[in-house]
């Protein structure tokens, strides 16, 4: 046999849950594929961060829900890490915030937990391919986002009267660097103040968005309008 005709490497895949049934469930419907192949497996987001530090897979699989952080803030950290690989997120949570905070942090495939795990191998090979994965449920939610309603014609004055969080010059100054990627070091710079001084930004502007986290933060200010 000529190299030509030699099997392609199997697609290495990643996995980031802390469910053992449902990891042992992942690892067992795997097992009737050949071209994939499990190598690594975090149950929580410091085995992830550990795991990253590994050469990078091509698929990583991420559960939002870890007991010590967020999945979101792990799909940030392995889209700029191993910017080669494809992310999809398995979870029980459905609701818009996660969905598009998961999509923007670099997922580029959501489904829900009670998708049937005989389809997972399918899913895998589709993300790679470039395609994107997503439980018919989520797909709705994220067409509906979009849809035109009566909200798409609301004025600054009715925005205000609902409640949108006020922000200072700074303060969105801070959320734009944020934003386009920047490290607090690297924005204390740009902005000519203290690294404490940007904490201090960061900490109010959490406060005010009710976050906890600058993927989150980014989130709720594109939500609100305020980017």
């Amino acid at each position: 046999m000529s190299i030509d005709d030699a099997a392609p490497a199997p697609l290495k895949v990643a996995l980031v849950e802390d469910d053992a049934a449902f990891q042992n469930a992942f690892r067992t419907a795997l097992t009737t594929a050949p071209d994939l192949l499990m190598v690594g497996v975090a149950a929580t987001a410091a085995e992830a961060r550990g795991m990253l530090c590994a050469p990078p897979a091509d698929v990583l699989v991420v559960d939002l829900g870890l007991p010590d952080g967020s999945g979101i803030e792990i799909i940030g950290e392995a889209h700029a890490r191993w910017p080669t690989c494809a992310i999809m997120v398995a979870t029980t949570f459905a609701d818009e915030r996660h969905v598009i905070a998961s999509i923007e942090a670099g997922a580029s495939g959501y489904l829900l937990k009670d998708s049937r795990l005989e389809t997972i191998a399918e899913d895998i090979r589709t993300l790679h391919a470039g395609g994107s994965p997503i439980s018919p449920r989520i797909a709705r939610q994220v067409l509906m986002r979009f849809r035109p309603d009566e909200r798409s014609a609301a004025t600054p004055e009715s925005d205000a009267a609902t409640g949108v969080p006020s922000l200072s010059d700074r303060e969105k100054e801070t959320l734009q660097l944020i934003t386009r990627g920047f490290s607090f070091e690297e924005i204390a710079e740009l902005m000519n103040v203290s690294r404490n001084t940007v904490l201090t930004f960061v900490r109010r502007i959490y406060a005010k968005l009710e976050v906890r986290s600058k993927t989150e933060a980014v989130f709720e200010a594109r939500a609100h309008g305020l980017l």
